[in-house]
């Protein structure tokens, strides 16, 4: 999966928008929140795996070549993971989808889709 069909996957998402709040990185939010962070070169992708960091570790785990807490945020349940690695496409997409839901469910109601 390349960068730009991770971020196509990512807009098709029921209120996903595209928004660049710092010089050259792309992130997909819904409503005010962020969902996924795609990396400049759009060879990763940062995503909520989990409530906190012992939640999220699991994929520091089982992929500790291709996953790490992501910067400042990491305590917080959020992963960076690289693409084209030993993650398949196939959960490349399920973190987005569970970041997505949890991002979502934490809105207020007037800011969800």
């Amino acid at each position: 999966m390349t960068g730009a069909e991770l971020l196509s996957y990512c807009l098709a998402k029921p209120g996903a928008w595209k928004d660049e709040p710092w010089d050259g990185d792309t992130v997909v939010k819904v409503g005010p929140k962020i969902f996924a962070f795609l990396g400049t070169a759009g060879a990763t992708v940062g995503v909520k795996c989990g409530r906190n960091r012992d939640d999220a570790g699991e994929w520091l785990t089982r992929f500790p070549d291709d996953a790490t807490a992501s910067a400042y945020i990491g305590r917080y349940g959020w992963n960076t993971l690289r693409l084209g690695g030993a993650i398949g496409d196939d959960e490349i997409l399920e973190a987005v989808d569970t970041s997505y839901d949890t991002v979502v469910a934490a809105l207020p109601r007037k800011d969800r889709p």
